[in-house]
């Protein structure tokens, strides 16, 4: 390892860590002595590194600091090109559109040589086996979760054409590789569930937002197991 990716790995660490982490804790994630790590801490200083604390004390990373762009190892260069494909094959126009803005605005920032890597990078994702037949717009799906707001939908149950009218409070999309799960605390069923995106016939995003937040009501799925056992009808 060199010594900019021994320091570019330190602050990966120091993001992991919301509270103080020892000096001897740095060490061990980072396999090196305590004296490099001492050492590394105080060059991550000198260039501007938001790092508070000493020896003896802890260290932490104050929110904020940004990582520079042409800092990404070739690692995470493949990892994000991975997800910027997928994106491209399975996720819905709007998203990926998203995908690619955001792609040229990395790319821009690249030294020529990473800029390369990035864009001949091999790993690959397969092509899709299905055709879209969601007739809804998914762009308002994403923002009723984002805004926590209540959705009414009308839902066909399979082997129905015409579906019932629901008022769901939506928190996850799931994306699988043949179909798109939104899941949400239904308030007719006063239960979790999950609705096939192209199951929906229409929906509407109402000017209401659900009693409870978003990371309560996903924290709440998960500890039923719902997380696991994802049950369609």
């Amino acid at each position: 390892m060199t010594r900019a990716e021994r320091l570019l790995a330190l602050l990966q660490v120091l993001r992991r860590h919301r509270r103080p982490v020892s000096g001897r804790v740095l060490a061990g994630e980072l396999g090196v002595s305590l004296r490099t790590v001492y050492r590394d801490i105080a060059s991550l200083q000198a260039q501007g590194a938001d790092i508070d604390g000493e020896p003896g004390v802890g260290y932490v990373l104050r929110a904020g600091f940004m990582l520079p762009p042409l800092m990404f190892s070739q690692t995470e260069l493949e990892a994000l090109m991975l997800g910027f494909r997928w994106v491209g094959k399975f996720a819905d126009a709007q998203l990926t559109t998203a995908a690619s803005d955001a792609l040229a605005k990395i790319s821009a920032v690249l030294p020529a040589e990473l800029r390369r890597e990035m864009e001949c990078t091999t790993l690959l994702v397969g092509p899709r086996t299905i055709v879209d037949r969601e007739t809804v717009d998914m762009g308002v799906v994403r923002t009723a979760i984002r805004t926590e707001s209540k959705l009414g939908i009308r839902y066909a149950d399979e082997g129905r054409k015409t579906g019932g009218e629901r008022i769901v409070w939506p928190f996850a999309l799931g994306y699988f590789n043949d179909v798109r799960i939104l899941a949400a605390w239904c308030e007719g069923r006063n239960d979790f569930r999950h609705f096939r995106t192209d199951r929906i016939v229409a929906l509407e995003r109402l000017d209401v937002r659900y009693p409870r937040r978003r990371a309560a009501l996903l924290k709440a799925w998960r500890a039923a197991g719902a997380d696991v056992r994802v049950t369609v009808r």
